[in-house]
């Protein structure tokens, strides 16, 4: 989960971090408990609803997992556009000092 927070500011990274922790955490673990219960009153007990709770932790697995994946090559086609901007602003740089370095000779010498 810590991955989505990499490539946004501090700022939002504080906000993104405290919305997740006051609202996602709680919402996700009552959503939970809402669904396991429903199962228990639909099938009469724990036991009964066990392959149901099963498949719907699949579900959630293969979801979470697809989000993973997902998030991933967002991460890396941020992280490759970062690198191109950086090698441009670097090359941009490097001519600006050889620009610098061959005007400083032309004036030494003149």
């Amino acid at each position: 989960k810590e991955m989505a927070y990499i490539p946004l500011d501090p700022e939002s990274r504080t906000k993104g971090k405290a919305a997740i922790d006051v609202i996602g955490n709680p919402l996700g673990k009552s959503g939970s408990s809402f669904v396991q219960q429903m199962l228990i009153f639909s099938f009469g007990s724990l036991a009964a609803s066990t392959p149901c709770l099963g498949l719907v932790l699949l579900i959630i697995i293969t979801g979470w997992l697809g989000a993973a994946r997902s998030l991933n090559n967002q991460f890396e086609e941020l992280s490759a556009q970062q690198l191109l901007e950086d090698e441009k602003l670097a090359q941009e740089e490097a001519q600006e000092v050889s620009k610098a370095k061959a005007e400083n000779g032309q004036l030494q010498m003149a």
